[in-house]
């Protein structure tokens, strides 16, 4: 798979709210720094593009999903983008501890119409999500996400984890406290990176 055909078949109204995330974020970012100065240029595929993957490994229609760190809306408001058309009962639920970031992320839920709670709290202040699916990108080592997935998932919950050239050593070393399911896919972004799937997590 790659990029191109990753958001080829995307419905029209999908890709205009993504495109309004992408129109979002450069407005946003020059007050409150959602994203790196160099990537500005390159929303797109830097971060829309990058966050859009994750989605093709959603269970099948899933009935609730968290994203931890949620930010400039990455990977979050893009399954939002996504979930509006093929799975539009999903609860989505995004949490970012800074109160700022996370009006951004009102805001955006509000211009895109897509349906998601935002929680302005750290992780481990909220309640149990009990969710399906909880995605994380650029927050915690793998060790940490699987501490936040246990607290927050439900039985068969299933992470998904972008992860970067490191991903096999985190793996090894979250295998020292925990057991667990592990599919690494290649990034279609970046050639260093993967996806990981984790499933049936247990304390070592």
């Amino acid at each position: 798979m790659t990029l191109k055909s990753e958001l080829s078949n995307v419905s029209r109204e999908t890709m205009e709210r993504l495109r309004l995330l992408e129109d979002l974020v450069a407005k946003w970012t020059p007050r409150i720094n959602l994203i790196s100065k160099r990537d500005r240029a390159t929303i797109w595929d830097r971060h829309i593009a990058d966050s859009a993957q994750i989605w093709q490994f959603s269970p099948e229609k899933p009935e609730t999903w968290a994203d931890f760190g949620s930010g400039g809306g990455f990977p979050g408001l893009v399954i939002g983008a996504f979930a509006a058309d093929e799975n539009p009962r999903l609860q989505l639920t995004l949490v970012e501890s800074d109160q700022r970031k996370a009006a951004f992320l009102r805001q955006a839920v509000r211009e895109m119409d897509i349906r998601c709670q935002v929680l302005a709290k750290r992780i481990e202040d909220v309640q149990p999500l009990a969710a399906d699916v909880i995605s994380a990108r650029a927050l915690a080592s793998l060790p940490k996400l699987l501490e936040y997935l246990q607290l927050h998932g439900k039985e068969n919950c299933v992470g998904i984890f972008p992860k970067g050239r490191r991903s096999n050593e985190e793996i090894e070393e979250a295998r020292r406290d925990y057991r667990f399911k592990v599919t690494a896919t290649p990034s279609i972004t970046d050639e260093e990176a993967a996806i990981l799937q984790i499933s049936e997590v247990a304390r070592a």
